[in-house]
């Protein structure tokens, strides 16, 4: 009796991110390495801007309404981005083999921006055409992009997260001294779950390509809030990297507040007289030279503390924030650890932050969590208020109990889970145990009671952070015993093992990239 053929194993689909990364990924060497990430990403807002519409316009035909189909209103009403017919996707792949191709992708984005304000100054003005790209790149990157489907059913945010994913693979690609436009997910995600921004004004004096913005609304979607509640004002230094912000917001429906332009918040802030709820920030980290000898000495966000150094602007971050704070506001900067106890003009600003208990907590962060550097990191979160109060939220009412002259001091360098190799990152478990232990010590009656914990977390008081000279270094604090004992020495090898691995292959590849110069030059090196 004849064996009934086997049937082929369905060929395992890629996530459409993977997908148009893989792909896209080709393009590069075409153009320059810091240009790349807008050209794709430019593109594929250009796509999804045109699933959207279509699909809207299907379901106004549905509903009898052809008579209205060009009405730019009967999209908009539905935060939908009405498309004109030289940007609709049917027409640019049309002449997506034409030599002007890169022309006709610039006005079709130019007239998008003009006609939805919500987009103002979000998409790239005569990029493609300045680029000088060899068509047939932009031709290829269109056809890959024309089989995606970016707006799937139910799930909304699908470019969302496709955009996501392409900010983090750029980060990841741009590596250490790059990619400072994005904050890890979980980084943010955990932010934000520890200071709450439920409602009111959140604000971002570094804000990148918007990540901070993104996930502090996604807190509002899981707690029952409302995003009518949630104003967003930021500012960003480079102006590719604030377009990329503001398509990250508009493409969510998220208005904000962005300034008139790119600018540097030190010297030319935006956002003068803004009192926040709420602030998220991770700033370049050990910025030098952010400002000369004789500038900004009699700044107002300095008012009653001494004027950062000229060396670093870490204290010139942390000012920023609290001058930005509302009686009641609650913000968190990511800086550097030196600054937990820096000498000097940072010594004394941070003796009188402490004096002034506007320190709530420090929470030094494991290494290797951002793509730009592999340092340790640490949260400050500064708090204007940490006496005790009920506050009401959509989800019930909570009481904060007094917390004046303490801090609480938290050590998470031995939590994250491996990622890309040579990263960590947070899992939801990890979020959940930090943020429970921050809760028990911050409100009055959490359903899990504070205790200090050796190696993880420790409560201050303020005459011993005065004992130990104003020092904010976790290690000073929380108790650590029995160190190095319960090393895994065989994970830790194998850690190290791949990390060499990865260094002799770029070594080697430098090294026969330097001999292959040398080669062309005429001056071939035998070895």
């Amino acid at each position: 009796m004849a064996r009934a053929p086997r049937k082929a194993k369905p060929k395992e689909q890629k996530p459409i991110e993977q997908t148009l990364w893989d792909a896209a990924n080709k393009l590069r060497g075409k153009v320059e390495p810091a240009e790349y990430k807008h050209v794709v990403l430019s593109m594929i807002f250009l796509k999804y801007a045109n699933d959207r519409f279509g699909e809207h316009r299907q379901q106004m035909i549905a509903n009898g309404q052809q008579a209205f189909l060009e009405m730019m209103p009967f999209y908009t009403k539905d935060n939908v981005f009405y498309i004109p017919e030289c940007a609709r996707w049917n027409f640019i792949m049309k002449n997506a083999k034409q030599p002007d191709i890169a022309i006709k992708i610039d006005t079709a984005l130019h007239e998008i921006e003009m006609k939805n304000p919500a987009l103002e100054g979000a998409l790239p003005d005569n990029y493609y055409s300045r680029l000088h790209m060899d068509p047939s790149g932009l031709s290829s990157l269109l056809d890959l992009i024309n089989g995606l489907e970016l707006q799937v059913g139910g799930d909304k945010d699908v470019f969302g997260k496709v955009y996501e994913y392409c900010l983090r693979q750029f980060a990841l690609k741009e590596g250490k001294g790059k990619g400072e436009f994005y904050t890890p997910r979980t980084v943010v995600a955990l932010l934000c779950e520890l200071i709450e921004p439920y409602s009111g004004i959140v604000y971002d004096g570094a804000c990148g390509s918007g990540g901070m913005f993104v996930q502090s609304m996604r807190f509002v979607d899981e707690h029952k809030g409302n995003r009518l509640n949630v104003s967003i004002y930021g500012q960003e230094l480079t102006d590719t990297t604030r377009r990329l912000a503001k398509m990250n917001l508009a493409i969510r429906g998220i208005s904000a507040n962005l300034g008139a332009e790119a600018a540097n918040t030190f010297l030319n802030d935006q956002h003068k007289d803004l009192k926040a709820d709420f602030s998220l920030e991770n700033p370049p980290f050990n910025q030098k030279d952010w400002r000369e000898a004789n500038q900004l000495n009699d700044d107002p966000r300095w008012n009653g503390y001494p004027t950062p150094p000229t060396s670093n602007a870490n204290y010139g971050w942390l000012l920023n924030t609290l001058s930005k704070l509302g009686q009641n506001g609650v913000g968190v900067v990511l800086l550097a650890n030196g600054a937990l106890s820096a000498g000097g003009d940072e010594y004394a600003i941070r003796k009188r932050m402490i004096e002034n208990d506007v320190v709530e907590s420090i929470i030094i962060m494991p290494q290797n969590m951002f793509y730009t550097t592999n340092i340790s990191v640490t949260i400050w979160i500064l708090n204007k208020n940490k006496k005790s109060r009920t506050e009401k939220r959509p989800d019930g009412t909570i009481t904060y109990r007094d917390r004046s002259g303490e801090i609480l001091f938290m050590d998470l360098r031995q939590m994250g889970h491996p990622y890309e190799k040579k990263y960590l990152e947070f899992t939801e478990e990890d979020r959940a145990v930090i943020v429970d232990r921050f809760k028990s010590w911050r409100l009055e009656g959490y359903e899990m009671p504070y205790e200090d914990i050796p190696e993880f977390c420790y409560a201050a008081k303020k005459d011993e952070i005065v004992e130990k000279d104003y020092s904010l270094l976790p290690s000073r604090y929380i108790e650590f015993v029995q160190a190095g004992e319960d090393v895994d020495y065989d994970e830790k090898m194998k850690q190290l093992q791949g990390e060499l691995k990865d260094l002799l292959i770029q070594e080697q590849k430098s090294r026969q990239d330097l001999l292959e110069v040398m080669k062309n030059l005429g001056y071939s090196i035998d070895i």
